[in-house]
């Protein structure tokens, strides 16, 4: 209905003009600029192979074996949330393959242990871009630090770093910071708020989703599992697409590196490599390790056929959700709704609100068009030139409310690639992720804007960080105290 309404617009009311822009819409996902979108395309081939490697695992015995290798070693509930907002560690080069690859590994354990999918979800998803845009080595850093090298040197700001600017930064994205704490907490104490408190308790129950809505896109389905399998099957596919997937990222971005004629730089490599053809590389490395590893086993042909059917069948939902959403982007993109959302921070404001300011903006815009990258493109050259044009002192305040902001918008809304893989990477119903993160993010975005406020009027970064954890601690000892009945199940 969004595209629909988007389409009538841009046709001018038009009915045949509607029709064909749809039309137009619907090939440009697939076909773009007269050649193949590979970043759609493969970022769809991905979830395919991601799809046949877990049915694999699960027809193979692997899940379950690490199930019960995890269930030895891990004795409790906060156990297994620990081992899921670890493992942020190896995979935080980017959002889309750690919120997938992290799911897969630890959906066994937490489905073990009684946490809900949504509660799965929200882990995966505050650990993906909250992170990923505070390291410059991931995919966001890169791209961050290319972004504000153009604005330094817009301005004349030759005696810093690109990178430099990008360090200095990481502790005024008050919302990234917040979040990740946020984590720790929901990881230590039982914090449920909102709609996540129903899902945990059909958890302890036994339901680890919402059951009336049918199996959720990720979901294995109905499989039987070999006896057969062992903790190797699943760690050795799963080590070989990180590190393939890692080897691919850096060698596409030395390629065209080379190709430019600059020297080979780790940075300068994830700012040029190629994520989409990397993932499936690293998607096809992983699948042949799961195929080869359970040739042994004797699975028969049927059951070939249905773990790759399986495999098929359970990303097929996310598929046509990312599909969807990448139509409606397309739209918002052609009414210029990041546009007319940056306009509205050009009104003459006091420079002391302007980072809280520019926050609740690139929020709306990112939460608006579902991409926290395209609000970056927009939103920090304005930003820059904003600055520079009222206090040049403020410009790296205003550029980290950009990111938050951006990050916070990505977060909450349910046309997100990012929140839309770490659905599926839980085996999570999208909405209900969406629903159940919402209280959590909207929580963090609070504080960040009374932080930026603080920061602005003070122009102290310490000043921000302090307001933000006052409001941090205040409010999660608040939803820890409601809570506080059922902490001794955490």
């Amino acid at each position: 209905m969004g595209i629909l309404a988007g389409s009538i617009l841009v046709s001018g009311f038009s009915p045949l003009g509607t029709l064909e822009y749809v039309g137009s819409v619907a090939k440009g996902i697939f076909w773009d600029d007269g050649a193949v979108n590979s970043w759609n395309v493969n970022i769809l081939l991905f979830l395919l192979l991601l799809g046949g490697i877990i049915s694999l695992m699960t027809v193979s015995g692997a899940t379950r074996a690490f199930a019960d290798w995890a269930a030895t070693r891990i004795k409790s509930r906060r156990g297994a949330k620990i081992l899921t907002g670890c493992l942020v560690f190896l995979f935080f080069i980017d959002d889309y393959f750690h919120s997938l690859s992290v799911g897969s590994v630890c959906r066994p354990v937490t489905d073990r242990f009684q946490i809900s999918r949504a509660k799965l979800a929200y882990l995966l998803d505050s650990t993906a871009a909250p992170v990923c845009v505070l390291m410059p080595i991931s995919s966001w850093g890169a791209y961050i630090i290319a972004i504000i090298g153009g604005i330094l040197t817009a301005h004349g700001l030759t005696d810093q770093t690109p990178i430099s600017a990008f360090i200095q930064m990481i502790p005024m994205n008050l919302y990234a910071v917040f979040t990740l704490a946020m984590v720790l907490v929901v990881i230590f104490y039982q914090l449920d708020i909102g709609a996540m408190r129903q899902h945990e308790e059909w958890a302890a129950e036994g339901k680890l989703w919402d059951e009336s809505k049918g199996a959720p896109a990720g979901a294995s389905g109905e499989l039987s599992s070999s006896d057969k399998g062992r903790v190797l099957d699943l760690v050795l596919p799963i080590l070989t697409l990180t590190l393939s997937t890692v080897y691919f990222m850096v060698a596409s971005g030395a390629a065209t590196l080379a190709e430019k004629g600059m020297s080979f730089s780790l940075l300068g490599a994830f700012e040029n490599t190629d994520v989409g053809a990397s993932l499936v590389n690293g998607g096809v490395c992983g699948l042949a390790v799961a195929i080869l590893l359970s040739l042994r086993l004797g699975l028969g042909l049927k059951n070939w056929l249905l773990a790759a059917k399986h495999g098929v069948m359970a990303m097929l939902p996310a598929i046509y959700i990312l599909i969807f959403a990448w139509g409606i982007g397309a739209v918002i993109r052609e009414v210029e709704t990041g546009k007319y959302l940056a306009s509205l921070a050009q009104s003459g404001l006091p420079i002391a609100l302007l980072p809280a300011v520019l926050f609740v903006l690139s929020g709306a815009m990112a939460f608006s068009t579902g991409t926290s990258w395209g609000t970056f493109g927009i939103m920090l050259p304005l930003a820059g030139d904003m600055a520079a044009a009222s206090d040049i002192t403020m410009l790296l305040p205003m550029l980290s409310a950009v990111l938050a902001g951006a990050v916070f918008g990505d977060h909450c809304s349910p046309i997100s690639d990012t929140t839309i893989l770490s659905s599926t990477g839980a085996g999570c119903h999208h909405i209900d992720h969406v629903v159940t993160q919402l209280p959590y993010a909207l929580t963090i975005a609070f504080g960040a804007v009374l932080g930026y406020l603080a920061l602005g009027l003070m122009h102290s970064v310490l000043a921000g960080v302090v307001v933000s954890g006052i409001w941090f601690m205040a409010s999660s000892l608040f939803f820890v105290r409601r809570n506080q009945p059922v902490l001794a199940n955490a």
